[in-house]
Formats: structure tokens, C-alpha cells, sequence
């Protein structure tokens, strides 16, 4: 069975097994002292899909796993995850399926859903190109969080070049019908402004994002915004709430103020009365 191995272990988080368990779990632990991550915790509302940072574990870890850690708790229910991610090294138009069975990482072997992606290959924009998931971090990055967080899902992964947002929101909204699936979103904010520009500007992008804005959105603003258009569509069509759990910059994580990328999180719900 072909495997996609792990192309940044060792640069974006750890790769040795205990080590990286070791800190994905610590970011966790970290994540649940967040107020806003305790309510969405405390909350019965089903978590649908939530969007996430994707940079080194580092600079963007502690706000992915603001995202992440109300997740435990519905972890039962969870079977498949819908992961989209842009792409940084591979330019293509649409959106791309890997060749591979499975994932890997430091943590193990993920089965793909292979039976969804093809049927995803069905829907306008969508075909198979593995060299888009080949040295692709974006998803890759989702993968450790997922693990621990889960345990074992089977996942549903593509890379999202230039992608026309309506036909990614069709294929959010075919994918994200069963109450098993979670959609994942992988998008960091702003990039190598000061710190003071860089808060304007996602305050701003988040300010869209929780509008379900997706007209508002650019690749200033968020580099993954062409899935994250999609999400916003699909969200705004099932009538999913939206929640923000954290919303921070490398500056306040692990870097300079001077050139920092900006990270954000964010859950949606399936039930919009349970979401306040």
C-alpha cells in the first residue's frame, strides 16, 4: 500500500515518536487553561470543522491547540477528517488528491478514506495530483493534533491550489454531511508585518471569518484562503456557527515583533444555539 511519508518531522515538530507526543500533549494541556477553549469544552453543541495555524510547532503550536483540544471530548464520534490545506511549493489550479493509502507520521499510520476521495475526484476541480501532497506541510502539520487528540480516524486530505470557491464549498458541503466527519481547515493569517500591522490585519481577517465573510478574504490576509473561502460558503449554507477560541501572532509565541506571521482558531458548530 503506498504511503505518503512524513516531509517535515524533524523541521516543524519532532521526529522522534516520544518527543513529539511529549509536546503535542503539553500543548494541549496549555491550550485547556484558555477561557475560551474551557466553554467550548463545556459545550454539547457537535464541533463540525474547525480552522487551524500551520506553521512550526513552535511559533504556531500553542493556537492550533486552542483548536484542537475541545475536541477530546466528542473524540467518540469522530471518524473521518475532511483535511484542506493550500498549497506552498506546487502551483495548480483546483483542488488535489494524493495517490497514497496512507499518511504518516513520528505517531503512526493514517488510512485515507480512499473511497471519499474518490469520490471527491467526481466534483468539478478536483483530480488527482500527488506531487501537491508530496512536500506539502500544510496538512501535514494538522496530522500530529489529530492523532492525539482522536486516536484512530480515518482521513480525507487535499491540497488546495487555485480553487474556485463555490465548487470547495460544494465539495465541504458533500464531504461534511455524515455526523461522523470533521472538516479541518489549515490556514495561518498575515505574514512578515510588525507586530502592531500584523494585529490590525487579522483582526480585521477575523473579523470576515466570523462574519462567514468569504468574499472579504485574500491571500494577505490568510495564505489558505482559498479553503477557508469554501469553509465560510458551506458554513453559511448549513447554517454552522462560528467561534473563536484564539487569535495570536509568532511574536507573542516564540519569535521577533518585527517580521511576524499571524495565527488564529476556530471552531464550528453544528447547532447555532448552543455556540454562544
Amino acid at each position: 500500500m503506498p504511503t505518503r511519508p512524513p516531509a517535515v518531522a524533524g523541521q516543524f515538530y519532532p521526529a522522534e515518536p516520544a518527543l513529539l507526543q511529549q509536546q503535542v500533549e503539553s500543548l494541549l494541556q496549555q491550550a485547556e487553561a484558555n477561557s475560551a477553549v474551557q466553554q467550548a469544552e463545556q459545550s454539547d453543541a457537535p464541533i463540525r470543522a474547525l480552522i487551524a495555524p500551520h506553521a512550526g510547532f513552535i511559533y504556531s503550536g500553542p493556537v492550533a491547540a486552542s483548536a484542537y483540544a475541545p475536541l477530546r471530548r466528542q473524540a467518540g464520534r469522530i471518524h473521518r477528517v475532511f483535511l484542506l490545506g493550500p498549497s506552498h511549493r506546487v502551483p495548480f489550479k483546483g483542488l488535489a488528491t494524493p495517490e497514497a493509502d496512507y499518511y504518516q507520521t513520528p505517531l503512526g499510520d493514517i488510512e485515507l478514506d480512499t473511497g471519499s476521495l474518490r469520490a471527491a475526484e467526481r466534483h468539478p476541480g478536483v483530480s488527482r495530483l500527488d506531487a501537491a501532497h508530496r512536500w506539502e506541510h500544510s496538512l501535514e502539520v494538522q496530522l500530529p493534533f489529530l492523532q492525539a487528540v482522536l486516536g484512530d480516524f480515518r482521513l480525507i486530505p487535499l491540497v488546495v491550489g487555485q480553487a474556485d470557491m463555490t465548487d470547495t464549498a460544494a465539495l465541504i458541503q458533500d464531504l461534511s454531511g455524515a455526523p461522523d466527519v470533521l472538516t479541518v481547515v489549515s490556514t495561518d493569517l498575515s505574514h512578515y508585518h510588525s507586530y502592531d500591522q500584523a494585529m490590525r490585519r487579522d483582526a480585521a481577517t477575523a473579523s470576515a471569518i466570523e462574519a462567514l465573510d468569504a468574499t472579504a478574504l485574500d491571500g494577505d490576509g490568510a495564505c489558505g484562503y482559498h479553503p477557508l473561502q469554501g469553509l465560510l460558503l458551506a458554513a453559511k449554507e448549513k447554517g454552522w456557527r462560528i467561534r473563536r477560541l484564539d487569535l495570536r501572532n509568532s511574536g507573542d509565541t516564540a519569535g521577533s515583533r518585527d517580521r511576524v506571521v499571524g495565527y488564529g482558531a476556530w471552531i464550528l458548530f453544528d447547532n447555532g444555539e448552543h455556540a454562544t
